[in-house]
């Protein structure tokens, strides 16, 4: 099984959906393949923050302060039942662009750590507040997931694989992937295209109707929930 997760670090969904993801494959015992794409959805974003989560939100979707606090604890709340302690509220919002250009470069020559990498940058991200446009961050957690701190700040302080990441959105966008967290999961001859996120128990039961060849007789998503589930 290969699985193709398009995510970006400035996405509460994305964590919360590739934890769930990989939770259901590591339950029913898979070998899979995975592949990171990135996919910036903050793309004029900068190095310093301009404006809390808040406010973003406030903005993005025409809620007030109150309404945008609302549904940040609600995201706060659901990544706690997956055991994750996300401190979405205080994070800076920030461009991701470096930590995407730094996973994409691990999937294209370090396939096998990349998956930890995006975890642990996730985890900085969200529940630390860590500034993951800082490259001594970015350097740290590359080590620390086992890449070479020489190769980690040649690609963070040259701007390699800008191009890469470019491409990998582009493509996703004439695929109509305008939003993250998307899943593509392949096993044989199937496809399956998951946009935003399931629970557990739906990443679980398409995941086994894959492997079983049921899947084009199954509809999963509940499209009602869709935009609220993605960034």
């Amino acid at each position: 099984m290969k699985i193709i997760y398009i995510i970006d670090f400035n996405c509460p969904y994305s964590y919360i959906g590739l934890e769930r993801l990989k939770k259901a494959v590591k339950n029913l015992d898979i070998d899979c393949e995975w592949e990171f794409k990135p996919f910036e959805l903050e793309p004029t974003a900068g190095k310093r923050p301009d404006k809390s989560t808040s406010q973003r939100y406030g903005e993005k979707y025409g809620l007030t302060d109150e309404e945008a606090s609302e549904m940040i604890s609600e995201i706060e709340e659901i990544a706690l039942e997956d055991g994750l302690k996300v401190n979405y509220r205080d994070m800076p919002l920030t461009s991701s662009k470096d930590a995407l250009r730094l996973c994409k470069f691990a999937q294209n020559m370090h396939p096998e750590i990349t998956l930890k990498l995006a975890e642990a940058i996730f985890h900085a991200r969200m529940c630390e507040n860590e500034n993951i446009t800082d490259i001594k961050v970015l350097t740290r957690i590359a080590v620390s997931c086992g890449l070479d701190e020489g190769e980690a700040k040649r690609i963070l302080e040259n701007n390699y694989y800008n191009i890469e990441v470019y491409l990998d959105q582009e493509e996703a966008l004439t695929h109509q992937i305008t939003s993250t967290p998307y899943f593509i999961i392949d096993y044989g001859q199937e496809r399956l295209y998951i946009p935003g996120v399931f629970s557990y128990g739906e990443f679980e039961t398409a995941l086994k109707d894959i492997l079983s060849g049921e899947i084009n007789d199954k509809t999963f998503l509940d499209y009602s929930d869709l935009e609220k589930l993605q960034g």
